[in-house]
């Protein structure tokens, strides 16, 4: 049955004054004294950057960062001191696969002599000829002193470099050979690098195409800048505050960018809510103060439900039973905390500070043709089309999104290799001629054996035990010498085995390793516990984790965001809408992303090479992401058609009328998101790209389909029961502004 075709009513009546909930008052003692708040605002942003910068940021070191039994491993070793210096291979190669001859010799003399008298360098190895005599591989240890483990690696950091630069000075006197060089010291600075050029591009563009798209939004200079500069000083404090917290809890190095990357969408989000609320009552006819308190009871108050719905969704990540996941988690929650308490603050001082000189300096054209209406002409259309049959355009939506969403059935995980790199470094295209000139097959693992009570070792008995798992290895499996730490304290074992790391053969030799082999020999060491590590087990270990933890992630996010928004809304229909329907947003992303990243077809146009799966962390990250962002779109549309039905407007009229008002902040928000999250599409790191793509394409759903289409026909064919509360729940308190 169709509902007749509404149109939204005029806005003839003067504004009334808000109800004096907490926004409001916030809002009016900030207004009031608005110099001393904005002046606030700035002191506590410089301190936490100056305090954050003085303290610095303590990371998680590689072993840190491992989940499951290869990360527990990772930490033990790590702290074991076994010596393990840092190798680089420098390749001698003819150019057109001839021997290598005399003229190669020399060149690897050369590359002995150049690179052993460097402080860097505590040795160098003999000259290893290839199988088939067109390549000599030299190589060279590097010096970290007495350093064990992640400090090691550290140390390695810094000695890598003039290295390379030697090897460099002596393919220039040789340039009818290749001498290059490759190794993980090497290679872990092109990933530094790759990181340090992506998101300095990306933030020299993101903020330019921020400022363009409010500048569009808005038509006037200062009203563009203010949300931009509330996004900036938000992400500094959080930044200065992840630092001190840093110091008890080390968080990943990429936490950063990550706050960086949320604190620009949420911050730009609320500001770009509250001024464009503040514009619209004063051009209704209130005064600056009163348009400045009906922001706030209004816009004001969705930026404090959305900011919590959106901390709540972040918090899911404590969950991911992941390291990097839980800096990722505080990182956020505190840029989000950060973004609406200077939404609720310095905000509405700033608005009260500039009056109506947040409308200049007006940009030609521009100045003139925005601002002028609150409805947007073409969703005021498409709503009332939607309002007027909503269950056809409810079934039709919903089938889309699941038609999109279908190809994320067949979606397969993995971690990021040497294949992910750019190969326009010469390090990984050195990489890439080592590995073919000295092909190695199989995997390494490492069984690693530790005191539970800390004290040393039995080693005869691990000896013991260590045999006898050598003897039960099957055929094509070999082991090296049981080594015992400095302390005695930790021991392990390398099991070579067959099939490439990684691959089903390595990961079915883990398997037995872990169910098999060792719980029946060094498990049975008594007052010891082991575990095994090593490149496929770190990758079986964090696909299976986040394969694990999913599913919880996903439970608690929804759980706490449909308790959240039932309070705020007073309504468990609404909470479960908005649940619903972002979890169609979540999948068809999902389904974007097999289809782009799973295949070849769009390699020339993004610019990468397809492993055939995605990134293991991007899904569980990817959900929890879009849920929180796409919270602001909820909260604020829902909150405008909540305000035309309490004004006594019919639902109907009153979803078309909250639609078309909440339709121009809430596209400008989207566009800036959008825009933003292309940019990290064009980076040169796969799991980047997949970002990118992941949550543009989200963005882009949850701001046209979902919000202009779904929401509006599913509360029209609900009606009044949109605002359905169980009875049960009825002590829940009414909602103040």
């Amino acid at each position: 049955m169709s509902v007749p075709v509404l149109t939204t009513l005029p806005d003839t009546a003067p504004p009334p004054p808000p109800r004096d909930g907490f926004a409001v008052r916030v809002a009016r003692w900030s207004a009031t004294h608005r110099w001393t708040v904005v002046g606030l605002w700035v002191l506590a942003v410089a301190l936490a950057v100056v305090i954050g910068g003085v303290t610095g940021t303590k990371t998680l070191t590689a072993a840190q960062s491992g989940s499951g039994e290869s990360g527990r491993a990772d930490v033990v070793l790590d702290g074991a001191g076994f010596p393990d210096p840092p190798t680089e291979q420098v390749l001698v190669q003819t150019r057109d696969g001839s021997a290598i001859g005399a003229e190669g010799t020399a060149a690897a003399a050369d590359v002995t002599a150049a690179v052993r008298g460097l402080d860097e360098v505590a040795a160098v190895g003999d000259p290893v000829a290839s199988a088939d005599g067109t390549a000599l591989l030299v190589p060279v240890t590097l010096d970290v002193g007495d350093r064990t483990g992640s400090a090691a690696d550290d140390a390695a950091a810094d000695a890598v470099q003039p290295v390379l630069d030697a090897v460099a000075g002596v393919q220039a006197d040789h340039p009818e050979l290749r001498v290059v060089e490759s190794g993980g010291s090497s290679l872990d600075a092109v990933v530094g690098e790759q990181l340090e050029e992506d998101f300095l591009r990306a933030e020299l563009l993101s903020l330019p195409v921020t400022l363009v798209v409010l500048l569009v939004a808005f038509g006037a200079l200062f009203a563009a800048g203010v949300p931009l500069l509330l996004g900036l000083t938000a992400v500094g404090g959080a930044l200065g505050l992840v630092s001190l917290v840093s110091q008890l809890t080390p968080v990943d190095a990429s936490t950063a960018s990550v706050v960086l990357l949320i604190g620009m969408a949420v911050g730009v989000d609320y500001a770009l809510f509250y001024v464009r609320r503040a514009r619209e009552e004063r051009r209704h006819g209130a005064p600056t103060a009163l348009a400045v308190e009906l922001a706030a009871a209004t816009s004001g108050r969705a930026v404090l439900t959305s900011g919590l719905a959106v901390a709540v969704a972040m918090a899911g990540m404590y969950l991911a039973g992941s390291p990097v996941f839980t800096s990722f988690a505080t990182g956020t929650i505190l840029v989000v905390l950060v973004s609406v308490i200077g939404s609720l603050t310095v905000l509405p001082a700033t608005l009260a500070l500039l009056g109506r000189g947040i409308e200049r300096p007006r940009v030609p054209l521009l100045g003139r043709l925005v601002g002028r209406s609150d409805d947007s002409r073409v969703w005021s259309a498409v709503v009332r089309r939607v309002v007027s049959r909503p269950r056809t355009s409810l079934a039709v939506g919903v089938a889309t999104l699941l038609a999109v969403a279908a190809p994320a059935i067949g979606m397969a995980t993995s971690n990021p290799g040497i294949d992910a790199l750019s190969r326009d470094s010469e390090v990984v295209r050195a990489y890439d001629a080592i590995a073919t000139a000295f092909p190695q097959e199989g995997s390494t693992d490492q069984v690693v054996v530790w005191r539970t009570d800390g004290q040393r070792l039995d080693v005869p008995a691990v000896q013991d035990a260590a045999d006898e798992l050598v003897a039960r290895l099957p055929d094509g499996t070999a082991a090296g010498e049981l080594e015992v730490s400095p302390g005695g304290t930790v021991a392990r074992l390398s099991v070579a085995g067959a099939g490439a790391a990684g691959s089903e053969e390595a990961r079915a030799g883990l398997t037995q390793l872990r169910e098999d082999l060792v719980p029946a020999t060094l498990g049975s060491v008594s007052g010891t516990a082991t575990a095994v590590t090593g490149a496929t087990a770190g990758d079986a270990d964090f696909s299976d984790t986040m394969a694990q933890r999913l599913p919880i992630v996903i439970g608690f996010v929804l759980a706490l965001t449909v308790v959240v928004l039932t309070v705020a809304f007073r309504s468990l229909a609404v909470a479960l809408i908005a649940a619903v329907l972002t979890l169609l947003s979540v999948g068809a992303a999902y389904g974007v992303l097999v289809l782009v990243f799973q295949s070849t077809w769009a390699e020339g146009l993004l610019g990468f090479t397809s492993t055939g799966a995605i990134v293991s962390w991007i899904p569980l990250f990817l959900f929890v992401v879009l849920f929180g962002l796409s919270m602001d779109y909820h909260v604020f549309v829902v909150s405008r058609v909540r305000e035309a039905a309490r004004a006594g407007i019919p639902i109907q009229l009153a979803v078309t009328t909250g639609v078309s008002r909440s339709a121009g902040v809430v596209t400008s928000a989207a566009v800036v998101m959008v825009a933003v999250f292309s940019i990290f599409a064009t980076l040169s790191m796969l799991e980047f790209k997949q970002l990118g793509v992941g949550l543009a394409v989200a963005v882009l759903i949850d701001a046209t389909l979902v919000r202009g289409v779904l929401l509006p026909a599913a509360m029209a064919v609900l009606g009044e029961r949109t605002w359905w509360l169980p009875r049960w729940l009825g002590w829940l308190p009414a909602a103040s502004h």
